[in-house]
């Protein structure tokens, strides 16, 4: 699982250098290879994100292993991508710093990098051993405040063109909120993800279209329609939508067995024990 993790990180990257190579980055390479490090460093982070619903949804325990080297990768892009920049700028770090003070989009990626370096550099066992699991558990819950920030990030550096930062930011609201689920009540079941995902879609159209209407002017009515018309492209909610009710899907397929199995295995202890009735134990061991 790792070497698979490990795999899937470094291909992106070697993507771009063959674009590199071929002159395919078109007629500002620096600045082309800049944005595609940064997309990847936000999509490898909400792939990090989604382990831990993955693992739980679908009843793989081992796809955990893949979360630290996926966590690292995120980091790593997150560097190449600040890498890039200085080398756009010459190497002049001055300028380079004052850019960073006086862009408040840029102040925002630097604080969102410097959290994923962090997190990165106390992804060891031994760093987990020098902190302490609490405090290390309360050091790394800080993602929840970085991923927000890297989306912001691509949102105000993407300027018009906004329809993969919206459809992040959606993904993200999903991540965000199954956590929130999961906290609440101990386990998410498929009735709250159908709700969750119905949720997550109508933030990212309202989100959407409030962004136009604030950054152009144009009329939200007119792009929450859009949503509707079947000539237009399919607009990031929709994509929200389907992906997040495929993995209600996926969890609700893992559900029924692991549901059976709980029954079958409290009958038997009944069976043997002859105490309490078999509905009441299997409901109590549900919630």
């Amino acid at each position: 699982m790792k070497i698979v993790a490990f795999a899937g990180t470094i291909v992106p990257a070697l993507w771009i250098a063959f674009q590199a190579i071929g002159g395919e980055l078109g007629p500002r390479p620096f600045t082309e290879a800049i944005h595609q490090s940064g997309e990847w460093t936000l999509r490898l982070l909400l792939i990090t994100l989604a382990v831990t619903p993955a693992l739980r949804l679908l009843r793989l325990p081992r796809l955990g292993l893949a979360r630290r080297t996926l966590g690292v990768g995120c980091a790593a892009y997150g560097l190449l991508h600040i890498c890039l920049y200085i080398l756009d700028q010459h190497f002049d770090l001055l300028k380079v710093a004052s850019e960073i003070v006086l862009r408040i989009y840029l102040t925002i990626g630097a604080l969102a990098l410097t959290g994923l370096t962090a997190l990165a550099a106390t992804s060891t066992d031994a760093a987990v051993r020098r902190l302490g699991a609490r405090r290390w558990n309360a050091l790394h819950r800080c993602v929840y405040a970085i991923a927000p920030l890297a989306a912001v990030h691509f949102f105000m550096q993407s300027k018009l063109n906004i329809y993969e930062p919206t459809l992040m930011a959606g993904f993200l609201v999903w991540l965000l909120g199954y956590r929130v689920l999961f906290r609440l009540n101990g386990e998410v079941a498929p009735l709250q993800l159908v709700l969750l995902a119905c949720a997550a879609a109508l933030v990212t159209a309202m989100g959407e279209a409030a962004i136009y209407m604030f950054t152009t002017g144009v009329d939200a009515r007119r792009v929450l329609l859009a949503h509707l018309d079947p000539q237009m492209e399919l607009r990031p909610a929709w994509w929200v939508l389907l992906a997040s009710l495929a993995i209600a899907a996926a969890g609700w397929w893992r559900y029924r067995p692991a549901r059976r199995r709980l029954r079958r295995r409290v009958a038997g202890g009944n069976a043997i024990s002859g105490t309490q009735p078999v509905a009441a134990v299997v409901q109590r061991r549900a919630v």
